[in-house]
């Protein structure tokens, strides 16, 4: 009988010996709730009305866990760059994009822009709406033909971001510069039509290590998004859209670019890591920029640099530029048939490994 009792009531008295540990470790704290009552009595219980608020996760975006990895060269460098040493670097948490950003989604900015509204009703933020000039959103369409040369791009010039038949597909002729008005315009245009009271964090183009760690799925050292170190899995297919072989861009099946959803995610459910479209993100490239960075969220900025990091490699590229640690740049203002991007968001609070259902998106 004592027995019995003991086996029923295990996993109870467990369950509340790790909340007193956790609560021990500072790990689950009381939530500080603010008393009207309290303050007028002379006492300091924080601003009444200011608990239960919790971040949402955007439509499309998955939360990315905070963790270490080993960032840098997982193979051969065979370009002999020397620019990718590796080292161990912790990232907090964030959320990220599903998808590369795809020609629909950029043209509801456009249509923002074009139309100058930018909420749906009264704002429910006290900041300003960006400005933007329509002129300097648009995308670059000629790239089609002026990337390339002696190259028949006329109907994708004509058709690929117009056309809905390529509307799933990502946009392509936006400069690094473009990319983070686009993220502007995503910032307010949640802000300005939610019901909360406090805003979200802005969007932004993600810093290279947290693409990088982005890229990786969850492990630590990966020479591609799947892991590798393969280009094909076991059914003889191949895992992005690249250039295969010398002028065979088709064998992948698709000769430019592809649907921003197809091919498998990797292990944090993120599409396209590698191939389809290079992605801007949001780092100064400089040679020896991972070497002098930080290694907790760490981010290279240097005044006046023009180049930006770009990553992930593009349908147009070799294998090469597909790897996790393989690291290239554009300047800041150049537009290209190749090259896309994706957004992310900073995630509010505590370390995702320690905070409990953020996963969810709730309504807020």
């Amino acid at each position: 009988m004592y027995k019995k009792m003991i086996s029923r009531y295990f996993p109870l008295i467990a369950m509340v010996l790790v909340a007193s540990f956790m609560q021990g470790c500072g790990l689950f704290g009381k939530k500080g709730s603010a008393s009207e009552k309290d303050n007028r009595r002379g006492e300091v219980t924080g601003v009444a009305k200011r608990v239960g608020w919790q971040q949402n996760l955007p439509v499309d975006m998955v939360a990315v866990k905070a963790g270490t990895f080993w960032m840098g060269q997982a193979d051969e460098d065979i370009a002999s760059t020397q620019s990718a040493f590796n080292r161990q670097v912790t990232i907090s948490e964030f959320y990220m994009d599903k998808y590369e950003v795809s020609n629909n989604k950029y043209r509801q900015f456009i249509e923002a822009v074009r139309l100058g509204e930018y909420s749906y009703s009264t704002p429910t933020t006290l900041k300003d709406p960006p400005q933007f000039n329509l002129d300097e959103v648009l995308p670059d369409t000629t790239v089609w033909s002026s990337s390339f040369s002696y190259h028949y791009g006329d109907p994708l010039m004509e058709f690929y971001f117009d056309h809905p038949a390529f509307d799933n597909y990502p946009v392509v002729g936006v400069s690094w510069e473009q990319a983070n008005m686009y993220c502007s315009w995503r910032t307010y245009h949640m802000n300005a039509n939610d019901k909360s009271e406090f805003d979200m964090p802005p969007f932004r183009l993600p810093t290279e290590a947290e693409w990088e760690y982005a890229a990786k799925g969850g492990k630590d050292i990966a020479k591609y998004p799947w892991g590798g170190p393969y280009l094909k899995n076991k059914r003889g297919c191949l895992m992005a859209n690249f250039k295969p072989g010398r002028g065979n861009y088709i064998d992948d099946g698709f000769s430019y670019t592809a649907p921003v959803d197809v091919y498998a995610p990797n292990g944090f459910g993120l599409y396209n890591m590698a191939g389809n479209v290079s992605e801007w993100v949001l780092d100064d490239f400089s040679e020896v920029g991972t070497a002098l960075t930080w290694d907790l969220d760490p981010k290279f900025t240097k005044e006046g640099e023009m180049r930006k990091v770009v990553r992930g490699g593009s349908w147009k590229d070799i294998a090469h530029y597909l790897e996790t640690s393989t690291r290239t740049y554009e300047f800041q203002d150049v537009k290209t048939a190749h090259i896309g991007f994706r957004t992310t968001m900073t995630f509010m609070g505590r370390s995702g490994s320690m905070d409990v259902g953020n996963n969810r998106r709730r309504q807020r």
